[in-house]
């Protein structure tokens, strides 16, 4: 598929999903059109792979034509189901096809009532249902609980509802997701358009479940630096798991982890996997407060990274100075920022030779108190911290303050100075959003990556340097980005307003002349 057809599909969904936007909020209309995607992208992974094992055994049948009511068409189903749902971790009966759902609604059959509303509840409840006692069980509970096919923002009565849904199924029915081209990731590239579309849109609530893409590569080309393989990849306040899929664009992963609070974004982060074509088997998203009830306490990662909620509020109880993760530092975090308190779990968490980076507001770098207790902590005595980068304001949604990305790793090469990187210049005004471009990208990893000196763009700070400057890390104590302003010439001033007064003078006189034809005297 070519990179314009690719934008057209994009346009297609964006399209329909603007079909709900009339009747509720960003957040609302995305939960149903990314929820509605998602089901017909299961239900062509089923039709796909049951034509394949019909053809395989011999069988010229198509799957959606099996007569799932006789006897022959039972163990027809029964046989693709055993067969099935362990490798793809749920099963679909031909009837139960999204085709056939999206036709019966939104054509009139003589003799059938179009009213497809509850049966497409039941069908849903029956994706989850059809997981039940297998190991993938977990990975598909309660994931279409935000389908609410009852909520009166569909439409006032069952027929509004019925009528607006039935029409949104027929439009996506229309769509080919290509799903026979093992090799195109067509339909992932389109969530993740339609995700950051409603991310644009959904003000101070996106930051909960989208970071931008600019970000992400960023983050994603660091953790992977000269790396083609991970055997992990975590992200502690995951969202809709857009970060970790990023990373998996930069290196090959096995393992996907992380944990998500928002019920919502971690029903959202489990579709958005499983969609990008990563096995229920390949990832583990948990849903839980990070901080408060970690859930992959067990387990290190090659690769850590996340944007965590800035300046979170916390409980920064004194048990947790008990916790390994916090007991080390003598310190917590203060309850009204938690900044650190991710930092501090993302640490314990990296493998000796992995490599974390994590987004932070500039308030981490310089506060002092317990703040500044844990960073002299993370440089003196741990010199974890292998480097420092300064964002431009203005590129994440729903907030225009500037942020940093810290990178840290346990096993340091150049672990005799910290690199320090001003890129808050490196961005394009769009519209009301700065945007990094490829090309600040590609300048901020490669300076990264080499730990080139660039004046008034990067330096290495050896870490007597940041002694002397008492662990306070504000990047303009490192990187002068001072523009010296052009000498001005006082004496070329002088006679352009000497010239300027004369002009000045010369005007008064004549203005004078015409006021006194006018017989009015100043």
């Amino acid at each position: 598929m070519s990179e314009e057809q690719k934008r057209q599909l994009q346009q297609q969904l964006w399209n329909i999903a603007n079909t709900l936007r009339g009747k509720m909020d960003a957040d609302e209309f995305r939960d149903y059109i990314l929820g509605f995607i998602f089901y017909k992208y299961l239900s062509e992974k089923i039709h796909f792979t049951a034509n394949k094992i019909l053809h395989d055994s011999g069988e010229e049948t198509d799957y959606n034509d099996v007569d799932e009511n006789s006897e022959e068409g039972k163990e027809i189903v029964e046989a693709i189901y055993e067969e099935i749902v362990e490798d793809l971790g749920y099963f679909l009966k031909p009837s139960e096809l999204f085709s056939n759902v999206a036709k019966k609604g939104y054509n009139r059959v003589e003799g059938e009532s179009n009213f497809i509303l509850p049966e497409l509840s039941k069908i849903l409840t029956n994706i989850e249902q059809s997981t039940l006692g297998t190991s993938s069980e977990d990975d598909f509970e309660h994931l279409f609980e935000d389908l609410d096919l009852t909520s009166s923002k569909l439409g006032k009565t069952e027929d509004e509802k019925n009528t607006l849904i039935s029409k949104v199924l027929y439009h996506l029915d229309e769509i080919d997701f290509n799903l026979s081209d093992s090799n195109a990731d067509v339909l992932g590239d389109a969530y993740e358009y339609l995700i950051a579309q409603f991310a644009s849109g959904a003000g101070k609530k996106a930051g909960e479940f989208y970071t931008p893409q600019q970000v992400s590569t960023i983050l994603s080309r660091i953790v992977t630096s000269r790396r083609n393989q991970l055997k992990s990849v975590y992200d502690p306040t995951c969202g809709s798991g857009s970060l970790l899929l990023r990373v998996a664009r930069e290196a090959k992963v096995s393992d996907f982890y992380g944990q998500e609070m928002n019920r919502t974004t971690y029903n959202l982060a489990r579709m958005n996997m499983i969609l990008h074509g990563v096995s229920y088997s390949n990832f583990d998203i948990k849903q839980e407060d990070t901080l408060e009830k970690p859930q992959h306490m067990d387990k290190t990662f090659d690769a850590i990274v996340a944007n965590p909620p800035f300046s979170a509020k916390w409980s920064s109880n004194e048990l947790l100075l008990l916790d390994e993760r916090f007991s080390q530092y003598g310190k917590l975090a203060p309850a009204s920022k938690a900044d650190f308190a991710f930092i501090q779990h993302m640490i314990y968490h990296l493998d000796e030779n992995g490599i974390m980076a994590v987004v932070m507001p500039h308030g981490v770098l310089f506060r002092g108190a317990a703040e500044l207790t844990i960073r002299k902590n993370l440089i003196k005595e741990k010199n974890y911290l292998d480097a420092v980068i300064g964002l431009p304001a203005n590129i994440f949604y729903g907030t225009s303050i500037p942020t940093c990305i810290l990178v840290f790793k346990k096993c340091r090469e150049q672990d005799e100075d910290i690199l320090f990187i001003d890129a808050s210049k490196e961005f394009e005004k769009q519209k009301n959003q700065n945007v990094l471009l490829n090309k600040h990208i590609d300048k901020i990893v490669e300076t990264y990556q080499n730990r080139t000196e660039i004046e008034k763009f990067s330096h290495k700070a050896s870490l007597e340097e940041v002694a002397e400057n008492d662990y306070n890390l504000n990047i303009p104590r490192y990187v002068d980005t001072f523009e010296e302003e052009e000498e001005i010439d006082i004496h070329a001033v002088m006679n352009e307003l000497k010239e300027l007064e004369a002009k000045r003078s010369e005007l008064d006189a004549e203005i004078n002349v015409y006021l006194k034809e006018l017989g009015l005297v100043f």
